[in-house]
């Protein structure tokens, strides 16, 4: 019970969309705790556990736990979601990390990619001053043509 509690909340709290979530959460210790307590009433109720009782261990109402086990409750949605998510994957869990080696070598790229953009940039504007003047000129021209 306790390790696909711990593997719950570990698949909802690494998902992107749950990250983005939580970044905008007003109050994020709510939120997660409300992950944290559905997570651990669906571990307990795969255990065979009744309602009641998750309710009594997890100092929650029963009305609560119900809503956390129907997904009726934001945090009860997506920690179903985290579970099927597991159930496909056989229970392997997959925590995206990175090296520091790799963390090195992305922001390498990206400052790499900035500078390029910065050129290209200087680039772009260059050429539309170029190409403002060639219009100025071509309008002189046909000015004299008239």
């Amino acid at each position: 019970m306790r390790k696909l509690e711990l593997a719950l909340i570990l698949t909802t709290l690494t998902r992107p969309d749950i990250i983005d979530k939580i970044k905008l959460a007003e109050d994020k210790i709510t939120w997660l705790d409300s992950l944290i307590v559905a997570a651990a009433a669906l571990a307990r109720e795969k255990a065979g556990y009744p309602v009641s009782v998750i309710a009594e261990e997890l100092g929650r109402s029963e009305a609560t736990i119900r809503n956390h086990l129907t997904g009726k409750t934001e945090a009860g949605k997506l920690v179903l979601e985290s579970y099927e998510i597991l159930r496909s994957s056989g229970g392997r869990l997959s925590i995206p990390m990175y090296a520091p080696s790799e963390v090195d070598t992305l922001r390498k790229r990206v400052d790499e990619l900035e500078k390029e953009l910065k050129e290209k940039e200087k680039i772009v504007e260059s050429l539309s001053d170029r190409l403002a003047k060639v219009r100025q000129r071509l309008s002189e021209i046909l000015k004299e043509l008239e």
